[in-house]
């Protein structure tokens, strides 16, 4: 037992790294087998994430060094609280991405219990690196999976969205590969804590191409992270994507995010370009605002919506600096889940209504004919069919969530976020402008969502979707994990408390990291 503990921190690399490469192999037919195997294989990958957060709080940073090869030459895993808590959120949306998949997506086309256990790895393996090579690895890996994820399905509107999706990540990619180089060839290293104390030391005449190096994977990270105008793509590939991988992909722009957090303070000591995060995270902020209130569809206003949160933490983390970091995360756990349940429940929600919809419902908007179609009516009781009150009372959690009105964790996270914003900067006139832009994006979530809702449930299209338990039980795991949070801030705020201070100064990690046995 105390053997499997100590190889704790490599489980969720290899588990699924495995899983995935024996599903391979498996006759595309087999789909009872196929999905046996990956559930198995991701409740497994929850049950060791949820150990690792358990021993990532009581021994802060656990170094599992790779065939025994020590750092820096070696390769090293490195698991602290903010590492354990994103492999923890992996594993639940993981889960009930994967349970949803089972009522018909993941027989739709080959290899997707394949995919998404290689995508778990590559996730678990991007947050618990040590040294940047490792994490271009485990970005391509991932990357690799959600290729075939976005496309999985088919269609000329995901093959499109797709390709695009595609085109853009590979870009991001070499520029990673171009950023990691030179960083290498200045430093000679690329394992983090190795690179912190190696830094400072570099020759003055040689800091411009450093900084070109750093400047180079700050872009690959933010083009991850969906930080406008890097971010243009998301929105058209994630509302074309099935549902499943929509949801799944709700973590994949808060990789960026973690990978700038984690690079910065860790090698560079705090955030190099703060403002420029500030400003390009309020911007975003903006963008996802604008675009949920101008969107018709449903699954683009959820992508919008991501757009807005990551925006919202690039643009707190950059105004606030580390006492908004603990906050953040918080706002980066329930927004995430929210997001996911939301894309989980476009497509239960698009079965009540027929083809073309939207564009009537535009056309409604724009020339009023919704108020020349409305007629008195004699004020009797409808009966509400149980499906579509089922999903009415989800979208309500799940708008209340990403809205961050109360009661749910979503405003917890939000009010937490501001209070934190005006005791760091109150001085500083960008400090009110994100208040603002957080306060406004609210009020156009609830806008966006609740006319949204109003023509789904209330558009008269008479049709009762057929909701089958396993779709709408992930919808509500996902929902209870957020009233988790509500119920247990206190000690989830604490702690992110403990692993915002563990990551600056980064001290424990640099020196747990080059010391590891």
């Amino acid at each position: 037992m105390s053997g499997l503990v100590q190889h704790l921190v490599v489980i969720p690399v290899v588990l699924p790294l495995l899983a995935g490469a024996f599903l391979l192999v498996i006759d595309e037919p087999r789909h009872v087998l196929k999905a046996s195997i990956s559930l198995a294989s991701t409740l497994l990958l929850l049950l060791a994430a949820l150990a690792l957060a358990v021993r990532a709080d009581a021994a802060v940073t656990h170094v599992y060094s790779l065939g025994g090869w020590l750092a820096p030459a070696g390769i090293v895993l490195v698991a602290d609280r903010l590492a354990a808590v994103m492999v923890l959120l992996t594993a639940v949306l993981g889960l009930t991405a994967l349970l949803f998949s089972l009522a018909r997506w993941h027989r739709v086309g080959p290899h997707f219990h394949a995919l998404v256990q290689f995508l778990f790895s590559g996730l678990g393996g991007a947050f618990l690196t040590g040294d940047l090579f490792n994490l271009f690895v485990f970005f391509e890996l991932l990357l690799a999976a959600s290729y075939g994820l976005a496309l999985h399905g088919g269609g000329i509107l995901r093959v499109r969205a797709g390709l695009h999706y595609i085109v853009v990540n590979l870009a991001a990619s070499l520029l990673f590969l171009v950023g990691a180089s030179l960083l290498y060839g200045m430093a000679g290293t690329l394992n983090m804590a190795d690179l912190a104390v190696r830094l400072p030391q570099i020759p003055v005449h040689d800091r411009p191409l450093l900084e070109v190096g750093a400047a180079v994977l700050g872009v690959a990270f933010l083009v991850k992270a969906g930080m406008w105008p890097l971010g243009f793509w998301l929105p058209a590939t994630y509302s074309a994507s099935s549902a499943p991988a929509a949801a799944l992909f709700c973590i994949l722009s808060k990789v960026g995010i973690y990978a700038v957090l984690r690079v910065s303070y860790v090698v560079f000591g705090g955030l190099p370009v703060a403002d420029l995060i500030a400003y390009g995270g309020m911007i975003t902020l903006a963008f996802g605002m604008v675009g949920m209130l101008g969107s018709q569809d449903l699954g683009r206003i959820a992508s919008f919506s991501l757009l807005s949160s990551a925006g919202t933490l690039l643009a707190a983390v950059g105004v606030g600096g580390v006492a908004t970091i603990a906050p953040a995360l918080l706002y980066l756990l329930t927004s995430t889940l929210g997001t996911a349940a939301l894309f989980l429940l476009v497509e239960l929600i698009d079965r009540s209504r027929t083809p073309g919809a939207n564009v009537l419902a535009v056309t409604a908007d724009a020339f009023g004919l919704q108020d020349e179609e409305e007629e008195p009516e004699e004020p009797v009781g409808v009966l509400i069919p149980a499906s579509m009150a089922m999903l009415g009372l989800a979208f309500s959690f799940t708008s209340l969530l990403i809205a961050g009105l109360p009661p749910l964790a979503g405003f917890v996270a939000k009010f937490s976020l501001m209070a934190a914003i005006l005791h760091t900067d109150a001085i500083a006139a960008r400090a009110w402008v994100l208040l603002g832009l957080v306060l406004l994006s609210g009020l156009a979530s609830v806008i966006a969502l609740a006319r949204a809702g109003v023509r789904a449930f209330w558009g008269g299209s008479g049709v009762v979707p057929r909701v089958r338990l396993i779709e709408i039980v992930p919808v509500g795991a996902l929902i209870a994990a957020c009233l988790a949070l509500t119920v247990f801030a206190g000690p989830a705020m604490a702690y992110l408390h403990n692993a915002a201070d563990a990551l600056h100064p980064a001290d424990a990690y640099i020196r747990e990291v080059l010391r590891a046995p």
